[in-house]
């Protein structure tokens, strides 16, 4: 499968360049060794099943992504961007004892309760050198519904939730993205997603290893260097989340003859400003595609296409995803009509790691996956995404589940009530904000509460902005009001 696409390209194709970063360039023979002397490490260091990775968008991340698939394991992608507290309930939910990483984040890892393996004292380089002298081993024994990740995504409840996708997701993910896309082993990839991102993860390690393409990795990402990989490569294709597409388009110095060779440029991981939209079209002269996934469908089931593109739509369904409309009863709607979409077909995950109510509760016994959105399938099949039946809230890419937030700030002793939403930014997305009331005779700031929740919570997820109130509206029965809450005129 995976591994196989890997051991191939190196047969096939072995001194092409076909990962590099700005410390290291592999060639398809080179990234094959050095994933199998990753297989060795990893083999060495734990028994367990899964194996936690927490390293950038690099060949490293790359190598060991492969390596640790071809010893057998579930990958497990770490975001970096994450407090120790909030990564000790997923290591602790997926029950791993080793995590993969770089000395850069020693400071997250040696709060957590597992052991780490830094690459930089891993002795690697000896085992590459072994692993040039030796034939490849072969492939594990893996089978299409065997777990090959366990990505995890915030829970409506605030507990982070482990989604299982196994090799027949990402393979038919990737196959049909290929398709849709009519990419080809000529295709070259800006990395700039991170792998703790089902996004990245696809688009960057598994579909460019089935095509035998090029990444070029930008391992933290700024908008310079971003765009020097652009001007200075033969980067063909374009993958990131709005907001990254933002910073690129506001760069002073762009200069739009470099965007030549950009055959697609997709933004996917949160719905695509319109704003963005136009300022990247003017300053790149490029069309910017809208794509449509969730980590729980490995993730994409909509690209929009340059040769057949209608502004504001996520583009049509991949080949082999189904998709119905449905009303609130379940009735299945007609082209035109409004109500949630439904998918089904290979890239349905396997369901929630040790959460069988909650897998049963997204997926019924037909096969198919509520998605919580609101769409509309206009003409051609093209979707329009309207709103939200889930109250996510997606922040530069990333999820956010106002309960998560919510739970948060309830812990603060001056807060009475709170509820957390969404509301749309021009840069990111959308960013979070939280409406509280205080307990009786307590005092507190906007600025105070929002430290607070630095203090326990990644970056991204801090709201911006908090608006205390004498009260939050409620219902009849005791719920809080929140299409009540746009617009109060805070206390502070």
């Amino acid at each position: 499968m995976i591994i196989e696409s890997l051991i191939e390209n190196a047969r096939r194709q072995p001194k092409r360049v076909i990962a590099k970063d700005p410390s290291r360039s592999l060639t398809c023979v080179q990234l094959c060794k050095f994933s199998q002397a990753m297989r060795s490490l990893v083999q060495s260091q734990t028994v367990c099943d899964r194996v936690g990775v927490m390293l950038p968008a690099s060949v490293a991340g790359l190598g060991t992504l492969m390596g640790s698939l071809w010893a057998g394991r579930t990958i497990v992608p770490l975001n970096f961007l994450l407090k120790p507290d909030e990564l000790r309930l997923i290591l602790q939910d997926a029950g791993i004892d080793l995590v993969i990483t770089t000395e850069h984040f020693a400071s997250i890892t040696e709060a957590l309760p597992v052991r780490s393996l830094f690459l930089e004292q891993a002795g690697l380089k000896k085992r590459y050198l072994w692993s040039r002298l030796r034939r490849s081993p072969p492939p594990p024994q893996t089978k299409p519904n065997d777990v090959a990740a366990l990505v995890y995504t915030s829970g409506t409840s605030g507990q982070p939730k482990g989604v299982c996708l196994t090799y027949n997701n990402f393979l038919s993910n990737a196959r049909a993205a290929i398709e849709h896309m009519r990419m080809g082993p000529e295709s070259h990839f800006l990395g700039v997603l991170p792998s703790f991102h089902v996004f990245g993860l696809t688009v960057l390690t598994f579909i460019p290893v089935v095509l035998g393409a090029a990444v070029t990795y930008v391992p933290r990402f700024s908008a310079q260097a971003a765009y020097q990989a652009i001007r200075d490569t033969d980067i063909s294709i374009l993958m990131a989340v709005p907001s990254m597409f933002s910073a690129i388009s506001r760069l002073k110095d762009l200069d739009r003859s470099a965007f030549g060779r950009i055959q697609l440029a997709v933004s996917g991981g949160e719905p695509l400003p319109k704003g963005v939209y136009d300022l990247f079209g003017e300053r790149t002269g490029l069309t910017l595609l809208e794509g449509y996934g969730m980590t729980e469908t490995s993730p994409i089931i909509f690209v929009d296409a340059p040769w057949n593109h209608r502004v504001g739509t996520v583009g049509t369904p991949l080949p082999g995803v189904e998709i119905q409309v449905r009303d609130h009863s379940g009735r299945v709607l007609e082209t035109g009509q409004e109500g949630e979409l439904f998918v089904r077909g290979s890239l349905v995950m396997k369901g929630y790691h040790q959460r069988p109510l909650e897998t049963g509760n997204m997926i019924g016994p037909d096969g198919w996956l509520r998605t919580g959105d609101i769409v509309r399938i206009e003409e051609e099949q093209h979707i329009r995404i309207t709103g939200r039946a889930k109250e996510l809230i997606i922040v530069g890419g990333e999820n956010v589940y106002p309960r998560e937030v919510e739970i948060i700030l309830e812990r603060h002793p001056a807060v009475a009530a709170v509820a957390v939403m969404g509301q749309q930014d021009n840069t990111r997305g959308e960013a979070v904000v939280a409406y509280v009331s205080l307990e009786e005779g307590s005092k507190t700031t906007p600025q105070h509460l929002r430290e607070y929740c630095r203090e326990h919570l990644a970056g991204y997820k801090v709201p911006r902005q908090i608006h205390i109130l004498p009260e939050l509206p409620r219902g009849p029965t005791g719920k809080v009001l929140k299409k009540e809450l746009a617009g109060r005129d805070p206390v502070l």
